[in-house]
């Protein structure tokens, strides 16, 4: 069978594995909700690139890894629910990087944002003067939080870092 073919049937099969291991584990196996799930999911592609790619990696093989992968997310996911000591050491804590109006330099050198990605995502979520923004969170994911209105509930700061 010529190589490009085998990229087709390897795909082929490795693709509806894929979908069907996230059926069985459910939609948070691509989520972003920790830093660990984004690893994992990052690992999913290059378990599927690496399989699909290179011919000494088999068909078994790749099913092997995401299987292998789908069970120690799950396994850690577990942990982390039902034991606080697994779960500080595998997320970040959220942190603050700006609170009514004001940006926190301090925050900001800590997690090395710089002002002008934070002014990006400020554009991004529509903010039209820094006065308007209640909070603004850099998540454990890396994804950042851009609270802004009038009224903020203080409960959605829970678990936020106010300092570095």
């Amino acid at each position: 069978m010529p190589d490009w073919m085998t990229y087709f049937v390897d795909a082929a099969v490795l693709v509806p594995v894929m979908v069907l291991l996230v059926r069985l584990a459910g939609l948070r196996a691509f989520s972003k909700m920790t830093s660990f799930d984004f690893a994992v999911t990052v690992s999913f592609g290059s378990v599927l690139a690496a399989t699909v790619l290179s011919p000494s990696t088999t068909v078994v093989q790749g099913i092997l890894a995401l299987v292998a992968l789908f069970a120690v997310q799950w396994a850690i996911g577990t942990a982390r629910a039902r034991f606080a000591p697994v779960k500080a050491l595998s997320d970040n804590a959220p942190i603050l990087l700006m609170r009514d109006g004001q940006i926190l330099e301090a925050n900001m050198a800590a997690t090395g944002v710089a002002r002008s990605d934070l002014v990006a995502k400020l554009r991004e979520a529509n903010v039209m003067d820094f006065s308007e923004v209640r909070a603004v969170v850099l998540e454990t994911t890396g994804d950042v939080s851009v609270l802004h209105g009038t009224d903020l509930d203080e409960g959605l700061l829970d678990g936020v870092s106010t300092t570095p």
